[in-house]
């Protein structure tokens, strides 16, 4: 049966390797394989593999000695890993602890095992968990050269956003001035500032302020990162004018802080402004918003409408890159 892998040419293999490995996707559980000039390599969550790499389905060789959980279960389970936590959902009891003894049985490295067992919730984002194996919520993730402390019991986390992270990470110029205004655990402040920008993030969620420093001490930009808790809305007082670039990755009521944003936008600004939207009208609302934010104070143009991924039935996660010139 057929695995996701990422196809290469040859001569490309050990950069695509080792740039699938900074971002946690290479699947250990399969072999590496070279085939008609091509090098395919197994990945973890297709979904999370950049753009412009190309993901087939490939019959790649069970690791030799590798014991994988559809060979104790007689079928393939569902399930994501963070770092070296491994993520199932799942509804039925008995179900669920023969995969989490699988996964803990198999060679895959396992130091944990959580099962969903709320859905997102709150203002913090946060959801309950179940915990099969092991005996903590907190995991080392890491993702395109940055590695990010978490505790998934208290903050919002998505691995499955990897990909539009690096997207907008891609952007940014050293020199910058970038305010993330839900900054979460740092996906994006960190590795702006690896990239030499001068970075703020804001989060009510104390907990997840606290791992934002925690997580630039530990990538090494702490001089260039600062974690505030509280309201965006209160913060934006101290910084008006300031920014370059401003992320604004609350999908479900980002149109309630583009005020904000406004204000925090210096004479040349890009906002990245993330939204859920139903099939028939994905970009129309933000930018109608956007606009009434904005206009005629600045300038406004729309530099990218983007899909970042299926939120559910009708629905999309849509991102628009907006710059603001006075």
């Amino acid at each position: 049966m057929g695995v996701p892998c990422v196809r290469v040419a040859r001569e490309d293999g050990e950069a695509t390797r080792q740039r699938l490995a900074e971002a946690g996707l290479v699947e250990d559980g399969y072999d590496i394989t070279v085939e008609d000039g091509s090098l395919y390599v197994p990945v973890t969550d297709p979904t999370a593999v950049p753009e412009d790499l190309s993901v087939v389905e490939f019959d790649a060789p069970v690791r030799e000695g590798q014991t994988m959980p559809a060979d104790i279960l007689g079928f393939d389970p569902s399930y994501e890993r963070i770092g070296d936590i491994v993520i199932v959902d799942e509804d039925d009891p008995a179900r669920t602890r023969e995969i989490a003894a699988a996964l803990v049985e198999s060679d895959l490295p396992v130091e944990g095992v959580l099962n969903r067992a709320s859905k997102i919730k709150g203002e913090q984002r946060v959801r309950d968990w179940e915990v099969l194996a092991g005996d903590t919520t907190e995991v080392v993730h890491r993702e395109y050269g940055c590695a990010f402390e978490l505790d998934l019991a208290e903050v919002y986390f998505s691995p499955r956003l990897a990909t539009e992270r690096h997207r907008v990470v891609e952007q940014v110029r050293e020199g910058e001035q970038a305010f993330d205004m839900f900054a979460g655990v740092g996906p994006f402040v960190v590795p702006f500032a690896k990239r030499g920008a001068t970075c703020v993030g804001t989060d009510i969620n104390e907990t997840a302020i606290e791992y934002l420093r925690r997580n630039a001490e530990r990538n090494g930009v702490a001089d260039r990162v600062t974690g505030i808790c509280g309201d965006v809305r209160d913060v934006a007082t101290d910084y008006e004018g300031w920014a370059d670039r401003v992320v604004m990755n609350l999908p479900h009521s980002a149109d309630e802080f583009l005020d904000t944003a406004v204000r925090l936008a210096g004479d040349d600004c890009v906002v990245h402004y993330y939204d859920i939207q139903p099939d028939e009208g994905l970009y129309g609302p933000g930018e109608r918003a956007i606009r009434a934010a904005a206009e005629p104070e600045y300038e406004v143009s729309v530099e990218t409408r983007r899909t970042v991924r299926s939120y559910a039935p009708g629905e999309q996660n849509v991102v628009l890159d907006v710059r603001l010139r006075r």
